[in-house]
């Protein structure tokens, strides 16, 4: 176990080291690597949509521990919670009107325990929520979402309000994060249920990326067709590209700190 601990150290000291553009190279690689090892591995891709989904409910539910347990919500950021509860409302909503399957389920229980979470911040331990750093106001997420929605959005049969609803949500949730991350920019040091919890979120958006990557492979292309006509099937995609990205900077110092021991993530400058 120790020498395995000093290779891996070595390895991510030589990682370091390297110009950000090896670094790029190296990410990528990895990735293609573990979306081959998936395609292999898991014979139903659907499902790896519904472990992005299970994934984040885990994340969920390490916050719920975190809140119970310490008793405070210190370095979590109220409005990536709320903007979280939004897109899932609205997705709901859609799932409802449009299709109606497992993930609406699945929406349900995230939503209910999100919602928890946005009640025992406002109400419960509002004496330690960081309302002085969670400045990122909402409507510099929200309304670019909404703008995009309304002239980039599904081109299906459904409603015109409908389609436009499902667009958003799409968009929100691609950076619906972007309020905790500005958060941990802030304070550079992450306490560990924070860190799992961010990191939980990371997985799950590869997980989701992972999913439509390899539908698209397995219908040669054809699902981008189904999706509908336009931009729609492309921003669909960068929207997944997006949410994963976003986290990845953070998901690569996560591990490097598990790595080394460290109780608490120390996030250098520039990151996320």
């Amino acid at each position: 176990m120790k020498v395995a601990r000093r290779q891996i150290n070595a390895a991510a000291r030589w990682l370091k080291a390297q110009p950000a553009n090896v670094k790029a190279i190296v990410g990528i690689t990895s990735a293609i690597l573990v979306l081959l090892f998936l395609r292999l591995v898991v014979e139903d891709h659907d499902n790896l949509f519904i472990a992005a989904e299970a994934v984040h409910s885990i994340g969920i539910s390490v916050l719920i521990y975190k809140l119970i347990k310490e008793d405070t919500c210190a370095g979590l950021s109220l409005k990536s919670q709320e903007l979280t509860a939004i897109f899932l409302a609205v997705r709901l909503y859609c799932s409802f009107v449009m299709e109606y399957d497992i993930h609406t389920l699945l929406d349900l229980a995230t939503l209910a325990t999100t919602v928890w979470v946005i009640y025992m911040m406002r109400f419960q331990l509002t004496s330690t929520y960081m309302e002085e750093k969670d400045k990122l106001p909402h409507y510099y997420v929200v309304l670019p979402c909404v703008l995009l929605a309304i002239f980039v959005h599904p081109s299906t049969h459904h409603h015109i309000f409908n389609r436009i609803s499902w667009g958003f949500c799409v968009y929100l949730e691609a950076v619906s994060v972007l309020p905790q991350l500005h958060i941990m920019q802030q304070t550079k040091i992450v306490e560990p249920f924070t860190a799992h919890y961010v990191f939980a979120l990371g997985v799950a958006r590869f997980f989701s990326c992972a999913h439509w990557i390899l539908q698209v492979l397995d219908t040669r292309g054809r699902l981008l067709t189904a999706l509908g006509y336009g931009l729609w099937p492309s921003m669909v995609l960068l929207s997944e590209f997006v949410q994963t990205f976003i986290l990845a900077d953070f998901c690569y110092y996560y591990v490097k700190s598990l790595i080394e021991g460290h109780s608490a993530l120390r996030l250098p400058s520039g990151v996320v």
